[in-house]
């Protein structure tokens, strides 16, 4: 690492980068930009390794790596603020968007656009299936765990239970499987700051504690939230299908096209696509109902980053580790068939929606740009549908 920045200079850096944050995923590369290129806050190799890191832990891989940066460059603190620059500009604008979807959803072209946008939201989540899928489907083992998890997903079972069962099955069915090991060379990570750790973890207890006791609605959202945030192995599409599961089958908090239409709002607005939590909060119980959800969306995957990254270096040689990630990983291709097969039957197909549908995901195939897609198919919507 040639330099450090400022607590100052990693909030403003990530705040910038948050308000361009569309595509998910690919805004790694633009932080790999940032802060191994233009600023030189870290070297390479410590980057790929947050990398690695990040997608094996749960949570949004673009939004954990701003975290990471921070974290390697300033401690806690920096992690914390990096976390929150990035994603503020996309909590903003999904309580913005919120606030106008409760109050004019009901209006013709309203209406005419999230028809339209329920098809791109289809074609979205097929296409993150087909791009997660053929980098995990390689062998008849994780097909066999994908068709079970999609059929155990099918049938109702918990995605919690599918999950713990993959990984277990993934134990069990990799046993002898080679892989490919890094070995530890980080002297750097010796010293790290347990008690704010410890102190972070007291002011969650801390905080649900005090909604148990103000509004106990607001604090079965908050565990609602921090339980999918927790589960949601595979980058922000990952908590789409858990969200789905608890919203909309087990509380019936709202139905399926309101849901869609929160994750229809998740893709325009920057930033990773568990915002749609901000859009939920919102529709329950307002402005506090979405600050609180959007906390509580974000903060396991916070901790758990935090708490890991002093031992990953020891993780991830660990082929126990390895052999579960695997089976979570073939699991939830399962579970993104599962919720893309749903939502698909949720949409009143005729051939404008068909052809529309089509389009998206050719061009999504063709790497265009999420926003484009999401904004010119909202624009075709307004006028055809």
């Amino acid at each position: 690492m040639d330099k450090r920045p400022t607590i100052i200079q990693l909030f403003l850096s990530f705040l910038r980068l948050g308000i361009t944050a569309f595509g998910g995923p690919a805004m790694v590369q633009y932080i790999k930009e940032l802060s191994v290129k233009r600023n030189k806050w870290m070297d390479e190799e410590t980057f790929k390794e947050g990398i690695a890191l990040c997608q094996s832990i749960p949570g949004a891989t673009a939004i954990q790596m701003a975290a990471y940066v921070g974290l390697r460059t300033k401690g806690i603190t920096g992690a914390l603020l990096s976390y929150i620059g990035f994603g503020l500009p996309a909590f903003i604008l999904m309580l913005i968007l919120s606030a106008l979807y409760e109050r004019s959803h009901n209006i013709s072209q309203i209406i005419s656009l999230f028809n339209g946008l329920q098809v791109i939201v289809v074609a979205l989540i097929a296409n993150a299936l087909h791009s997660f899928g053929k980098g995990i489907l390689r062998s008849y083992k994780e097909i066999f765990i994908f068709a079970v998890a999609a059929f155990l997903f099918w049938s109702g079972i918990s995605p919690f239970m599918v999950i713990i069962g993959a990984a277990l099955t993934g134990i069990v069915f990799f046993r002898g499987v080679s892989f490919t090991i890094s070995s530890s060379h980080g002297k750097q990570r010796n010293r790290w700051m347990f008690k704010q750790i410890a102190l972070l973890f007291l002011i969650l207890l801390a905080g649900l504690l005090l909604l148990y006791v103000a509004d106990i609605k607001l604090f079965r959202l908050a565990v609602m939230m921090l339980r999918i945030d927790l589960f949601a192995f595979g980058g922000g599409f990952a908590s789409v299908p858990l969200m789905l599961h608890e919203f909309v089958n087990v509380k019936g908090w709202m139905d399926y096209k309101t849901f869609m239409d929160g994750i229809a709002l998740g893709q325009i607005t920057p930033g990773p696509i568990v915002i749609t939590a901000t859009f939920v909060g919102y529709l329950l119980y307002g402005l506090l109902g979405s600050i609180v959800a959007t906390i509580a969306i974000f903060t396991p995957s916070f901790l758990i980053l935090i708490v890991v990254t002093p031992f990953f270096d020891r993780l991830k040689t660990s082929a126990y580790f390895l052999m579960a990630t695997k089976g979570i990983l073939a699991s939830f291709a399962g579970l993104l068939f599962y919720v893309t097969l749903k939502f698909a039957l949720a949409v009143p197909w005729d051939i404008v929606r068909l052809l529309l549908g089509l389009g998206a995901l050719i061009a999504l195939a063709k790497r265009v740009d999420v926003l484009y897609v999401v904004l010119i198919g909202a624009a075709i919507s307004i006028v055809v549908l």
